[in-house]
């Protein structure tokens, strides 16, 4: 299911409290509304609605949602438009690297649509976890998750991600949770080393910004495999949200 079609009817849904509202918007129908908000919810691991008889109210975590979507789908749809009008006439390749789990998640449908846009274009997806050399690969456009500080590319914000401190409920139950994020240095924690600075990991509330150091012998260049070796209840791992849904732990076989 195309993530920007649930974001969609997500904004159309919270901004007018009905279901049936949305499917005559959109032109889908109430069952296909449903499913869209449904699958969602499964992908973010949260709940968006509250369902009130006929109509519907936001969660918390439904109003976070509601006050980023429509100016991440603006952007997206302001730059998808960007690139058709410049490629309007010509045919080509457009090679485009992105991040191996966020690539899989949305950029494979969202070139789906651009592909259908622009017949006489081939694109060419690379993924990949390493920050490659966008002159020196011939790479058109790169997708990246956190700054860039390469002065020389120009970059442009699309939206923004939540990361999450997690680890399995065998290792909370053994070792405790850390209340503040100097607790997170008498914890063994699973090193991303995709990340700029992969053992500072910084965290921002009320306006405020705090770092911690973290300590561990686990590292790996994945989100997705740390947010895995946390579930195995290995360590904590801090991965961005999309990187943890549907990660569970995997069966280890005895000595």
């Amino acid at each position: 299911m195309d993530i920007v079609d649930e974001l969609k009817a997500f904004v159309a849904t919270a901004q007018t409290g009905f279901f049936t509202a949305v499917a005559d918007q959109l032109g889908v129908s109430n069952r296909l509304t449903s499913k869209y908000m449904a699958e969602l919810e499964t992908h973010l691991g949260v709940r968006l609605f509250q369902r009130i008889t006929r109509r519907v109210g936001l969660t918390p975590e439904g109003e976070d949602l509601l006050a980023r979507a429509p100016a991440l789908l603006d952007d997206l749809d302001e730059l998808l438009n960007d690139v058709a009008e410049s490629s309007h006439g010509f045919s080509g390749v457009i090679r485009i690297s992105a991040p191996v789990t966020f690539g899989e998640i949305y950029v494979g449908a969202m070139l789906g649509r651009f592909a259908g846009l622009n017949p006489d274009l081939t694109l060419d997806l690379r993924l990949n976890d390493r920050y490659v050399d966008l002159a020196t690969e011939g790479i058109d456009l790169a997708f990246r998750v956190g700054e860039s500080d390469m002065l020389s590319l120009k970059a442009r914000k699309i939206g923004t991600f939540r990361s999450l401190v997690v680890a399995s409920p065998a290792y909370v139950e053994q070792n405790g949770v850390p209340e503040t994020p100097d607790d997170l240095l008498k914890h063994s924690c699973i090193v991303n080393t995709n990340r700029h600075s992969p053992r500072r990991w910084v965290f921002r509330r009320d306006g405020h910004e705090s770092s911690v150091n973290v300590e561990g012998r686990l590292q790996v260049n994945s989100a997705r495999a740390a947010a895995g070796l946390a579930a195995d209840g290995l360590g904590i791992a801090n991965a961005p949200r999309f990187a943890v849904r549907e990660v569970s732990p995997r069966a280890r076989s005895s000595p």
